[in-house]
């Protein structure tokens, strides 16, 4: 930093407010600053600042599912990859972790604890999960993704409309004439699956036309035909299904057409993300839009205030709207 003064003609003081983005120097003097950095080829060192600052600058994504799932669920790679970009707008790094069993928490909290990371955000959290309760203790900044399910709503989060697009999907099948609809639930330890086979008992509650018909799978393609079998064979005249997830849906829908059941003719078919893969399946299926871009932002966003001190707690809940395809 000695040498980029020397060079610029300033102090180290001033070299100091450049590379830190702070307020009163002209810019006349900022330039002749950042052309010295660019011909030295300066690179501040991260320990020293960090030294000063007590930030590391930067923050854990903390997924509570295991490595096969995280990396196999197209939901969690659009939230790593729109929580790695809004980082990098605001310079910071992106660690990914895994909780996937209770013997990863301490090592977790320890890790921030100790000045690893400024914050944390943490995802797909199961049922009553204490991470969230350990790293508050340990004074770590937290944002949940997704409604806490036995949580007080106190804590800070950004969850998607899941009853409002379960509804959505449900009166849509309504609106098509179909009357036996029964719902692929997702884990009812999850904000998510609870919340999404509420918006299902909600719309049928409403319309007065039938009974509930439930069969529960885990968010996978592989629960998703395992419980659309089930249904076949304990409900053999439904003529649509609403799947908690896309990939549920489309598990759902290659049991159907081994039954020799035809997709819409026999049985409707709705999942919940509308991810990539809903558009080309076959036939494409009708799916509800969840903005994963902007929930992604959202954590980011809010981290990034406590991060900075603010203490409020403040819950965003995103809309969702249906997607209507050849599936229904």
């Amino acid at each position: 930093m000695d040498t980029v003064a020397r060079a610029a003609g300033v102090s180290r003081a001033t070299v100091s407010r450049v590379i830190n983005g702070l307020p009163g120097v002209r810019s006349q003097v900022r330039d002749s600053v950042e052309e010295a950095i660019s011909l030295l080829g300066y690179v501040p060192n991260q320990a020293a600042r960090s030294l000063v600052t007590r930030r590391s600058g930067s923050v854990a994504l903390v997924i509570s599912e295991p490595e096969s799932e995280v990396f196999s669920d197209p939901f969690f790679a659009t939230i790593v990859r729109g929580v790695g970009d809004e980082l990098a707008e605001l310079d910071l790094d992106l660690v990914l972790m895994m909780a996937r069993h209770a013997g990863r928490h301490d090592r977790i909290v320890r890790y921030a604890h100790n000045g690893h990371v400024d914050g944390v955000l943490l995802l797909a959290m199961h049922g009553d999960d204490p991470l969230p309760g350990l790293l508050h203790s340990a004074g770590i900044p937290v944002v949940l993704g997704g409604r806490p399910v036995n949580l007080s709503d106190e804590w800070t989060f950004v969850d998607i409309d899941n009853v409002g697009g379960a509804r959505l999907a449900v009166e849509h099948l309504l609106r098509r004439g179909c009357r036996r609809i029964a719902t692929i639930a997702g884990p009812q330890d999850m904000g998510s699956g609870r919340a999404r086979l509420g918006g299902y008992r909600t719309a049928i509650e409403a319309a007065g036309t039938q009974a509930e018909i439930i069969e529960y799978g885990d968010f996978s393609q592989a629960g998703g035909e395992r419980a659309m079998r089930r249904l076949l064979e304990t409900h053999p005249d439904v003529d649509a299904v609403f799947a908690a997830s896309d990939r549920m849906a489309l598990g759902a829908m290659t049991a159907l057409k081994a039954a020799g059941r035809r997709i819409p003719g026999d049985v409707a078919v709705v999942g919940f993300d509308d991810s990539e893969a809903s558009r080309f399946s076959e036939p494409p299926l009708t799916s509800v839009h969840q903005s994963t871009d902007e929930m992604s932002r959202r954590m980011v966003r809010l981290l990034q205030a406590r991060m900075d001190g603010d203490q409020a707690r403040t819950s965003v809940i995103l809309p969702t709207h249906l997607v209507a395809r050849s599936s229904s």
